[in-house]
């Protein structure tokens, strides 16, 4: 047997050698100094003039129109926690290479200082003229929900916060999918969400956009279900409301709160597991009370919190992680490319619940034409006609919420996003087959 690979060895030796992951390039034609007559002094005095007098021509006349900050404190980067802005510095690079290579969106890795709520919002509102939208990422738990919540209402373009709107919208669409293949309605399944953080309330809230009875879901943090009975439910009222909301509205989804643990999992038809790195946070024992046909997604990382084998044992029929050496990877990788290549192209104002649900169906739709089984109930990273569908169905979506300065329609769009998808891959292979990229030596 080939001796396993040292990733994190290879990581950091790589990264040295090409010194990051990314650098600028010119996207005009730059034929001799003269052409700096046009692209700066004194030609680019009338755009600078135009734009002050309509700024929204900023999207029309700058490179506004395709860019975005991903922006993080490095307060809770995954698997590592809170490692520092200048920690947290080459998981952003990573997130806007994806963004380049999936989606054609040129994204710039933005760490900073700002440690309190109101500082961080000052900071978004501060750069929001240069950008097209905003990508949160990696930021501690409460804290992302209030200023994802904020920067919404501040901001005149997309704040996005991946932690949360990714996962959540690749999860849904997987669930719509695994949910159609065991022949059960979907807003008709009992759903157990274990772990109440960035992904999971978030998924919770569009379960009951689609029509999911609050009754039907029971929600566990490290302290048990979700509860209105529970002793720190005041407390929660002011220092979670989030989790507040989920313990009022579903009544624990039944259950009482003396009720053990165990007995959250009877006859659920789903459970979405969001919690900590496994295995044996989900015990089998827990699985084998659910219902015929159960659906299981194990979502930690590095490792899941069971074993996609140890869940099908237990009766699971499927089971869906993070991971991409087992089937059913749900990834926001699928989402947030396409996600942004939608919403730059009509040059939005912000995104909606309901932006991401079409993009969840979309997702969906183009790995149930492919034709979906139980091991493959979403699309896999190197589909790279789903990015160009979903940012269709991204940017129509958005048009029909009145969200868009510029109208478009889903045909219109899938033309458009193939071409800027295709486009950042063919030029990455054009400076690979010049010799301008150094290959990885061994």
């Amino acid at each position: 047997m080939s001796e396993e690979r040292d990733w994190f060895k290879e990581s950091l030796e790589l990264h040295k050698k090409y010194g990051g992951k990314l650098e600028v390039l010119p996207r005009v034609p730059i034929s001799g100094l003269e052409a700096f007559s046009i692209w700066y002094t004194p030609g680019v005095a009338e755009p600078s003039r135009a734009i002050s007098k309509d700024p929204d021509l900023s999207f029309e006349l700058t490179n506004r129109w395709n860019t975005i900050a991903v922006v993080s404190d490095g307060t809770r980067v995954l698997g590592l926690g809170n490692i520092g802005p200048e920690g947290a510095l080459p998981v952003m690079e990573g997130k806007a290479l994806i963004f380049k290579f999936l989606g054609g969106v040129d994204a710039f890795p933005l760490v900073h200082r700002a440690r309190s709520i109101e500082a961080f919002l000052n900071l978004l509102e501060m750069i929001e003229p240069s950008f097209g939208g905003i990508n949160l990422e990696d930021i501690e738990s409460p804290k992302c929900f209030t200023i994802l919540e904020e920067a919404q209402k501040r901001l005149e373009i997309p704040i996005w916060h991946d932690d949360q709107q990714g996962t959540t919208a690749a999860t849904l669409a997987g669930l719509i999918n695994a949910t159609k293949i065991v022949g059960k309605e979907f807003k008709n399944c009992r759903y157990v969400l274990f772990g109440a953080g960035a992904s999971n309330i978030p998924l919770y809230r569009l379960l009951r956009k689609m029509g999911v009875d609050a009754g039907n879901i029971v929600m566990i943090d490290s302290k048990g279900v979700l509860h209105p009975d529970r002793k720190d439910i005041d407390k929660l009222f002011l220092s979670h409301p989030w989790k507040y909301r989920v313990a009022v509205e579903t009544q624990g989804g039944g259950l009482k709160v003396t009720d053990p643990l165990e007995k959250a999992f009877e006859d659920a038809d789903v459970l979405v597991a969001a919690s900590r790195p496994g295995p044996g946070i989900i015990k089998k024992k827990w699985v084998s009370l659910m219902a015929k046909d159960a659906i299981v997604f194990a979502m930690a990382n590095p490792v899941p919190e069971i074993w996609p084998w140890e869940a099908k044992e237990a009766g699971a029929r499927i089971v869906a992680t993070g991971r991409s050496d087992f089937p059913n990877q749900v990834n926001n990788s699928l989402v947030f490319p396409a996600m942004f290549r939608g919403l730059l192209d009509v040059r939005a104002k912000a995104v909606y619940d309901e932006t991401l649900i079409a993009a969840s169906k979309e997702l969906a739709k183009y790995a149930e034409e492919r034709g979906i089984n139980e091991d493959y109930i979403i699309p896999t990273m190197d589909e790279w006609e789903s990015y160009a569908r979903v940012a269709a169905a991204v940017a129509s979506e958005t048009v029909s919420l009145g969200l868009a300065r510029k109208t478009t329609t889903y045909n219109e769009e899938l033309v458009r996003a193939r071409e800027i998808i295709g486009g950042a891959r063919e030029r990455w292979r054009k400076l690979w087959d010049a010799g301008l990229l150094k290959p990885v030596i061994k």
